[in-house]
């Protein structure tokens, strides 16, 4: 089974090596292979598939996760709803994709949340791309309300600008879906106002390379419960593995 990654860049993901090991430890290192496939451009994906005639399976990373739509076949419910996908199969001549992003981020969310206090209130989601909206599908399950934080103004959003004292004291979850911090940029972090955090703030962020970004430290210093991607990436890797292989059944 020839499986990888498309995105660009990828020296920050974790995925070929996670896989790797996975087969190992599976005994399907001779059978089974895992590839890192950068793109600078999405339109670079028909030459990839010709390239590479073997391939039965392929994650999707930043900056492609919805930029890939076009190019496939069938989406899943979850990745037609989330307008974006995370993980595509190639079986029977089409493409068909899913989205374990909301399976791996719906577990973990789960679980911190029991851990640090209960039940959000509500929660300010960084970013507008293809994680922010897996993320969004998640609170609506769950009646978390929610406000998404970019850098432009449009409709539904709030400019960091215009993030308020007020709009934080009405939140207790705020989860970064954006880049920004992520190894070997990891001097950047999202502008928001860090001295209104207060200890029943909870901070999500989804970067994981470094395991503790300007962004959770922040928080630490300000007394508030911290998690960052790495479970998150874990669940979403084992949802994209049972995807796989159910596929071949």
């Amino acid at each position: 089974m020839q499986l990888g990654l498309i995105g660009y860049p990828l020296s920050h993901s974790f995925s070929k090596g996670y896989f790797g090991e996975k087969f190992k430890r599976m005994g399907l290192a001779a059978t089974h292979s895992y590839e890192n496939f950068p793109l600078p451009s999405i339109d670079d994906f028909p030459r990839l598939l010709e390239d590479q005639p073997g391939l039965y399976g392929l994650n999707v990373t930043i900056p492609y996760k919805q930029a890939v739509i076009p190019f496939l076949d069938e989406l899943s419910p979850g990745a037609k709803a989330v307008g974006a996908v995370n993980t595509i199969v190639f079986a029977e001549g089409r493409r068909c994709a899913s989205d374990p992003d909301v399976i791996g981020f719906e577990d973990t969310l789960r679980n911190f949340l029991l851990a640090s206090g209960g039940p959000s209130i509500g929660a300010l989601i960084l970013g507008t791309g293809g994680a922010a909206k897996a993320v969004a599908w998640v609170l609506e399950e769950q009646r978390i309300p929610f406000h998404y934080i970019s850098r432009s103004a449009g409709e539904g959003r709030l400019t960091y600008e215009e993030l308020s004292d007020q709009h934080m004291a009405e939140v207790d979850l705020i989860i970064n879906t954006t880049p920004l911090g992520t190894s070997p940029n990891v001097d950047t972090f999202p502008n928001i106002p860090y001295h209104c955090l207060a200890p029943q703030h909870r901070l999500y962020d989804l970067v994981y390379n470094p395991e503790e970004t300007r962004f959770l430290a922040q928080g630490k210093v300000q007394g508030v419960a911290t998690i960052n991607g790495l479970p998150m990436l874990h669940a979403q890797a084992e949802a994209a593995w049972n995807i796989w292989n159910a596929s071949r059944k």
